[in-house]
């Protein structure tokens, strides 16, 4: 039997960080109005003061379900390579923002609104080139 070694790649390059600290989502916050956003905005441009004062953040690693859905079924399109059935909902982190985040629970009856839940780095699927395509997903705690 032959071993073969995969190659984890993250799903996209700056969603998070995880030097020497916890793992931690990378964002962008205003420095004239404190608005918070989330994928990291690649302009210096904030949309909720119009001025060009935007500085990369990381953002907490814990929050709480606000809203969430179980999928049964693939999605059409062909842009979500990952398992079905996956929970996918969002979570209001303690910065004080919500993102859109997938949902990682080992029994979907662990999931519920306002549960606690933290950052966590998982496999997402395995690419064309036999990469292993990690992501970050919020899991109960």
């Amino acid at each position: 039997m032959v071993a073969t070694d995969k190659t984890t790649v993250p799903l996209r390059e700056d969603f998070w960080t995880d030097g020497n600290e916890q793992v931690r989502l990378i964002g962008s916050r205003c420095s004239s109005c404190g608005e918070i956003f989330f994928p990291k905005k690649e302009k210096n441009w904030c949309v909720h003061c119009n001025r060009p004062t935007l500085e990369e953040t990381t953002l907490s690693n814990k929050g709480k379900i606000a809203t969430y859905s179980v999928v049964m079924q693939q999605p059409g399109g062909g842009f979500y390579k990952g398992p079905v059935p996956y929970a996918y909902g969002c979570v209001d982190l303690e910065d004080g923002i919500r993102i859109e985040t997938l949902l990682s629970a080992d029994d979907f009856d662990q999931l519920s609104v306002e549960r606690d839940v933290e950052l966590v780095i998982e496999k997402f699927y395995d690419d064309e080139d036999g990469n292993e395509v990690v992501t970050f997903k919020f899991k109960p705690v």
